[in-house]
Formats: C-alpha cells, sequence, structure tokens
C-alpha cells in the first residue's frame, strides 16, 4: 500500500510553477463560487425581497446570456492575450458580485446577475486558452486534472462556510459574505497578472483565424460532449436526490454521504484517471470509457427503484461510485479534445464553444431528468443510459474525423509561436 499512497500524496502536488498559480487563482474563485451557491439565491428572496419566480426567471437569462457570451469572450482572449483578459474577466465578475449586496430591486439584480454569468463565461473561455498558452500539449489534462481536484476543494470549503451564514439567517451576515466572494474573484483574477504574456507569433500579417463554428467536426465534438454532460453534475445533484425521496425506499440522508463520496473521490483520483488522455486518441478513449460507465450508473439506479431499503442503498452507492470514474474520464476526455483539435492561435473561441455546449447540456438536464427520469420511473433510467452509452461510443470516430480535418483548420505554427509561451 505505501507505493499507492505516495503516488496519491504525489498527484496532490502542483505539477509545475504555473499551475501553483493557476491553483491558487482557482482556490480563490471557487471558494467564492461556493459561497454563491449557498447564499445568493435565499438572500434575493428573503433580504432583497424579490419573489422566487423572478428569481429563477432571472437567473435563467442571465444563463442564457452567458452561453451568447462564450464565443465572443474567447474571441477576445484570443486577441488581447488569455492572461489579460482572465484578469479582466475575473475583476469584472468580482465588481458585479459586490453589487448583489449593494441590489435593491429587481432591475438592479437582473443587471448584477447577468454581468456576473456573462464575466463567468468569458473568464472561463480565457482560463482555457491560457492553460493552452502556459504549458506544453502532454501537461495540459494533467494540469487540468490538477486544478479540478482544486475546485472540488473550494466548492466545498466556501459551501460549508455558506451554510454557517444559512445557519444564522442574517440579511447582513448575507451581504458580507457577498462581498468577501467579489472580493475572491478580484483576487483570482489579479493571481494570473505573473503567469507569461502570450507574444505575437512573427513579423507581418496575422493568419486569417477560422471561425468555430465554421469548424464543423469540432462543432460535432463539442455537441457530443454535451450530450455526456446530461449524465455529470446535474444528473447527480438533481435528479438523484428525487428519485431517491419519491421512487426508493433508501433514506434520504444517503444522498449527502453519496455527494461527499464523489468530492473526495474527484479530489483524490482526477489526476489518476485522467493519465492517458494526453492526445486526441486518448481523449476520444476515455469519451468512450466514460460513455459506458455513465449508461452502467444509470441502470445501477435503475434497479434501486421497489427494492427493500438496504438493497436499493447498494444499488444507490454502487452506482454513485461507478458515476464519479464516469465522470473522471469525461472531464479528461473533454480537456483532451478541446485542446488538442483547436488551431494554435484560436484556443480562447474553441474553449469557448466547448464551454458554451457543456452550459447547454447542463442548463438542460435537470428539466429532462424531472419529465424523464422522475416522470417515467426506471424506464427513463434506460432512456438516459441509452443516450449516454450512444454520445460515448461516437466520440471516437467524430473526433478522428476532426482531427483529420486540422491541417485546413490550424494554421503552420512558426518556430517563434511555438516558442511564444
Amino acid at each position: 500500500m505505501a507505493f499507492p499512497l505516495a503516488t496519491l500524496l504525489r498527484d496532490l502536488r502542483p505539477p509545475s510553477p504555473v499551475v501553483r498559480v493557476l491553483a491558487l487563482s482557482n482556490l480563490a474563485r471557487t471558494v467564492a463560487n461556493g459561497f454563491l451557491l449557498s447564499v445568493s439565491v435565499l438572500f434575493f428572496i428573503r433580504a432583497v425581497g424579490i419573489d422566487s419566480g423572478r428569481v429563477g426567471l432571472g437567473m435563467t437569462l442571465a444563463a442564457v446570456l452567458a452561453m451568447l457570451a462564450s464565443i465572443p469572450a474567447g474571441q477576445l482572449s484570443d486577441r488581447l492575450g488569455s492572461r489579460n483578459t482572465s484578469v479582466a474577466f475575473g475583476a469584472a465578475q468580482g465588481i458585479a458580485v459586490c453589487g448583489y449586496a449593494l441590489t435593491g430591486g429587481f432591475a438592479g439584480f437582473l443587471a448584477v446577475v447577468a454581468l456576473s454569468a456573462v464575466m463567468d463565461a468569458g473568464g472561463a473561455a480565457a482560463r482555457g486558452a491560457l492553460i493552452a498558452e502556459a504549458l506544453p500539449p502532454a501537461e495540459r489534462v494533467r494540469a487540468r486534472a490538477y486544478l479540478q481536484s482544486v475546485i472540488n476543494i473550494g466548492l466545498s470549503a466556501g459551501t460549508l462556510a455558506g451554510g454557517v451564514a444559512l445557519a444564522a439567517d442574517s440579511g447582513a451576515l448575507y451581504r458580507w459574505l457577498l462581498l468577501a466572494a467579489g472580493a475572491l474573484f478580484v483576487a483570482a483574477g489579479l493571481m494570473c497578472l505573473p503567469l507569461p504574456a502570450a507574444r505575437a507569433s512573427a513579423d507581418g500579417p496575422a493568419p486569417e483565424r477560422r471561425h468555430v463554428l465554421r469548424d464543423t467536426p469540432f462543432v460535432v465534438v463539442a455537441a457530443l460532449n454535451a450530450v455526456l454532460v446530461l449524465g455529470t453534475d446535474a444528473l447527480l445533484t438533481v435528479a438523484l436526490p428525487i428519485w431517491i425521496a419519491e421512487r426508493t425506499e433508501a433514506p434520504v440522508s444517503l444522498y449527502a454521504g453519496l455527494i461527499f463520496l464523489n468530492t473526495v473521490m474527484c479530489v483524490l483520483f482526477q489526476v489518476r484517471m485522467s493519465r492517458g488522455a494526453e492526445d486526441v486518441a486518448g481523449g476520444a478513449r476515455a469519451m468512450r470509457r466514460s460513455g459506458i460507465l455513465l449508461a452502467l450508473c444509470c441502470a445501477l439506479f435503475a434497479l434501486s427503484a421497489g427494492q427493500p431499503a438496504w438493497v436499493a442503498a447498494v444499488c444507490l452507492s454502487a452506482g454513485a461510485v461507478v458515476h464519479v470514474c464516469g465522470e473522471m474520464l469525461h472531464s479528461a476526455g473533454s480537456w483532451a479534445l478541446s485542446y488538442e483539435l483547436a488551431p494554435a492561435d484560436a484556443h480562447g473561441q474553441y474553449q469557448g464553444m466547448f464551454n458554451l455546449a457543456q452550459r447547454v447540456g447542463a442548463a438542460i438536464t435537470p428539466l429532462l431528468t424531472t419529465a424523464v427520469i422522475i416522470g417515467w420511473g426506471w424506464p427513463g433510467w434506460l432512456v438516459f443510459a441509452a443516450a449516454l452509452l450512444a454520445g460515448g461510443l461516437a466520440t471516437p470516430a467524430v473526433a478522428r474525423w476532426a482531427e483529420r480535418t486540422r491541417a485546413s483548420v490550424t494554421p503552420p505554427r512558426t518556430a517563434e509561436s511555438a516558442q511564444a509561451v
């Protein structure tokens, strides 16, 4: 056991100074996100006095604007440099979140949540491009895996702190927590300043960039990724708790244990599960395996219906373990494909396209899961399993198609541009 433990501990160390900087930035940002997830909705309802229907409407409109902003924000990152735009988007998001605490009505609420969501989408595209520019290709997926572990730690810490504020249920405490979240977002952006800025590739006119929406193979890869997103976070956080409460005999308290298990496994094993997914072929394999495992977890969840409490608990626990393995493989595969299939000078808009697809998948999952899984019962899980299996199995062929077209999409890099980062 000593050697696996030593390997596991080594996986938890930042692989390079660049990743160390990004990890600290991510930690600050995700603690702030944990604050927001915990208290923002109740703050607007209880402290500001906006009814829940209008809060839901505002959040939905903000999410739509964030989707629309993803690709243009990525293009801006390609033109101005990913480091500079990461800093700017982080600072702007922090200012918007501080505005939460000053909101006095629906119009102000709509303005600050929309601005925050758009800046969050832009920051995601810029940070993805920043990793591509600051690290050699062979290190990008491992870096993303490490940063994902940090994200889980930050969200857990921020949500726990937010839970303390919820227990107090104080409007003043909510405001202080939101101001702290805004400050953390600003700090997270400023932490990227020590990273190197990309240099211009060479003298002479810049090559014409092909718009990502005209890169049909990449768009199809992103769409398949959105299909697999149906089986990741929202499936666990929306469908599963309702399923346990309404369709099984298992105790509802089991859900908290399953979420804890998911978080711990992601922190400990995301780096290890990402090995072998450093290129297009490896990323496609990871996506195929992810589709298979996510389909299997749906089948295990379906088996929990109508069973005695202990049998249901065993099925749900086994499904949760299979789910988190599929989730980690999906993350690794999506990172590899989003980087390796993108032109060297357009990582921002290609990351924006991938983020857009993931946001669409995450947005429609709650509606689909409640209608299909909760509405139909165990057959709904099998419908989801079929969709996830099809998405995973189709990805390798589509990824090979996209890889064959890269020569017509990616401009050749000069020696200077190859050394720019």
